[in-house]
């Protein structure tokens, strides 16, 4: 097969794509929908895991970043980033560890979230021994049963008990929400009923009061929704949004509404490594995908092959996945190559060391993926 035909021929597969141009859009509307709302955005990086793409965000408008698991904050601190939000409730004496070296670089700021007045004092003693103060959110359970504590007295009883815990400092309210219906009426109506949450709680502990000065929603799927209730005059309460997948998408979340289809930038680069009359084999696999068929929204086909809708990834072992042809499609030649939107990105960039940033057809950049392995 001629070299110039084939896509991003200094590559070897499999291996992902990130589109520039489609990233930096999404940045874009990301930064100008928040700011249209007046609302501060703090982007969730559990998607892309990269201190680059994290700055990237900042320099387009964000107040800092988001994360999950506390040890990619030093990810991140690594990479130079100095306003972090650690989403997920931690405990345990190696995660104070960890803490406590975070809170040795003075420079940082470091938000927690708890859920439990356990964690909470587990952290108060660990900032008292650094000699920090931490700010400390609550986490709302807005419906999705993960962590969170009810709306109503179960908040009021938690916050009046951190504000006897020294060494930390209670700054507000965090909620993210989930289980949205796959339509706009249900992504209209979920992102609605958290925002609503949120603004009760607020509004409550400031009757005690208790001193809100942070109030935070708005996941990838229902964060446009949250932006226009915002700007239409709903919710002032709320001061931060959140979404974190919508920057990259992958098709779990453009049929969650959080993204169009076309507007996803990362892709799968494989190769057809064996065709045959009825199927083609290409290089990928689980290990390339992590084996996600089904996703949230049971999204067969382990994602779409862009530029070929009459192809459809039927199976997929370890190591290679098989096209089988149905119906008079155009055969794939051995080592022609595909693009491939997978379901779930966040796994599949999780798998990588590296994405390769690509524009109009050239390689760009190499993108380290910095906190991969980091807590996860």
């Amino acid at each position: 097969m001629d070299t110039e035909s084939i896509l991003y021929p200094t590559l070897d597969t499999p291996c992902i794509l990130l589109n520039m141009d489609l990233l930096e859009e999404n940045i874009r509307e990301m930064s100008l929908l928040a700011d249209a709302a007046g609302v501060r955005l703090r982007p969730h990086i559990k998607i892309h895991e990269s201190g680059l793409i994290a700055r990237m965000q900042i320099e387009a408008g964000a107040v800092g970043v988001e994360l999950g698991p506390l040890e990619q904050a030093e990810a991140v601190v690594e990479e130079g980033l100095d306003d972090i939000l650690v989403a997920h409730p931690f405990y345990g004496d190696l995660k104070l560890v960890t803490l406590k070296r975070l809170l040795s670089r003075s420079k940082t700021k470091l938000t927690l979230v708890v859920d439990m007045i356990e964690q909470a004092k587990a952290i108060s003693q660990t900032a008292q021994e650094a000699g920090r103060t931490v700010p400390v959110l609550v986490k709302i359970n807005s419906g999705g049963n993960r962590f969170g504590v009810r709306p109503g007295e179960p908040v009021i009883k938690l916050v009046k008990e951190l504000h006897r815990c020294k060494g930390i400092h209670f700054a507000g309210i965090y909620a993210h929400e989930t289980g949205a219906e796959p339509t706009q009426e249900g992504v209209d109506k979920a992102a609605f009923e958290t925002a609503s949450i949120m603004a009760k709680t607020a509004t409550m502990l400031k009757k005690e009061g208790l001193t809100v000065e942070h109030v935070s929603v708005g996941a990838s799927p229902t964060f446009r929704s949250t932006c226009r209730f915002i700007k239409e005059g709903k919710f002032p309460e709320i001061t931060e949004v959140h979404p974190g997948s919508c920057v990259i998408g992958d098709m779990n979340y453009a049929r969650s509404f959080a993204i169009p289809e076309d507007k996803c930038a990362l892709t799968v680069l494989t190769t057809v490594s064996s065709a045959h009359a009825d199927r083609a084999i290409l290089d990928c696999g689980a290990k390339t995908f992590g084996a996600d068929n089904t996703g949230r929204r049971e999204a067969p086909g382990f994602g779409i092959i862009r530029r070929r809708p009459d192809l459809f990834l039927r199976r997929m072992s370890n190591e290679s996945s098989i096209i089988a042809y149905s119906g008079s499609e155009k055969r794939l030649r051995l080592g022609e190559r595909l693009e491939i939107v997978p379901n779930n990105a966040m796994v599949v960039i999780n798998i990588h060391n590296q994405m390769y940033g690509v524009r109009n057809g050239i390689v760009e950049r190499v993108i380290p993926v910095t906190g991969r392995g980091r807590g996860n």
